[in-house]
C-alpha cells in the first residue's frame, strides 16, 4: 500500500438500507500529512473565522481556511443525512490487516475523522501525529489511553537521548489533551452551523470522550492499566 510513498487507509461503510461507499485516506508516510485525492474543495463553513477554535494559533490573514475543515469538506456531506445511532458494517483496510466491526455509525465515523483531524496541519492536533501512524480503528477508551501514554513516553525517551528535558509525569500529555478538547468543541460548533444531522457531530463527541478522560486525573486514568505490570513488580522483590 505504500508503493507510491503514501500510507493508505480505506474505510468501507455498508448500511442496512443497502447504501454503501468507500473513503480512501492517503497520508504522506514521512510527514503524516493528509494528501488530497484531487483539487482541494473550499466552502464557506470551512473558513478559519467561522466558529474558530478558542485556542487556535492561526490567523485568517495567513490561513483563510481551517486546516481540519478543509480536510473534512469532501467527507462531511456524505454523512449529512445519517444519524449517529444507525448501525453499519464498517471495514477498515490498512497495509498490514483489515479491521471489521458491526457498530454504530458514530463510532466508525469518529475513528475515521480522527485521522483527518490529526493529519490536517492543525498545530494543536499535530501533537497526536505519532498515533495516527499506527491507527487502531474502533479503539476503546482503555486501548486509547494505553496507546497514548505509551506513545508519549516513547517521545520523551527520544528527547532524553538527545539531551533534552524529558517529562515522565505526563504533564505535557495532559496539556495536549486539554487543548484538543477545545478543538473538538470548536469543530462540533462548526458542524452544527451547517445544519447536518447528528452523525458528524456525535462522531466528534466520541473523540472528545477520551480527550476529557485523560486530563481530569492522570493517576485515575492509568490506574486500571496497572494490573498489566503486577508480575513485573513481583519479580523485582
Amino acid at each position: 500500500m505504500e508503493a507510491d510513498g503514501n500510507l493508505k487507509f480505506y474505510y468501507h461503510f455498508k448500511f442496512k438500507n443497502g447504501k454503501s461507499f468507500s473513503i480512501k485516506i492517503h497520508l504522506d508516510k514521512n510527514t503524516l500529512q493528509y494528501v488530497p485525492a484531487g483539487a482541494e474543495t473550499y466552502s464557506e463553513w470551512a473558513r478559519l473565522d467561522n466558529h474558530q477554535c478558542m485556542n487556535c494559533p492561526l490567523s485568517s490573514d495567513t490561513h483563510p481556511y481551517c486546516p481540519i475543515a478543509l480536510n473534512l469538506v469532501q467527507v462531511i456531506p456524505q454523512f449529512s443525512d445519517d444519524y449517529s445511532f444507525e448501525e453499519a458494517e464498517i471495514a477498515v483496510e490498512t497495509e498490514q490487516r483489515t479491521y471489521f466491526a458491526r457498530t454504530s455509525l458514530q463510532r466508525g465515523l469518529g475513528s475515521m475523522l480522527g485521522i483527518y483531524m490529526v493529519s490536517s496541519g492543525c498545530p494543536v492536533m499535530a501533537k497526536l501525529k505519532p498515533m495516527v501512524r499506527f491507527h487502531l480503528p474502533f479503539a476503546s477508551v482503555e486501548e486509547t489511553i494505553f496507546r497514548s501514554a505509551s506513545t508519549y513516553l516513547l517521545g520523551q525517551y527520544f528527547r532524553y537521548k538527545k539531551g533534552l528535558e524529558a517529562d515522565w509525569d505526563f504533564k505535557g500529555l495532559m496539556q495536549t489533551y486539554e487543548e484538543v478538547q477545545k478543538v473538538n468543541i470548536g469543530m462540533a460548533e462548526r458542524l452544527r452551523g451547517i445544519g447536518a444531522r447528528d452523525a458528524n457531530i456525535n462522531a466528534i463527541i466520541v473523540l472528545d470522550i477520551f480527550a476529557k478522560e485523560l486530563p481530569q486525573n492522570i493517576e485515575h486514568s492509568l490506574k486500571p492499566l496497572e494490573y498489566l505490570f503486577e508480575e513485573e513488580k513481583e519479580s523485582l522483590k
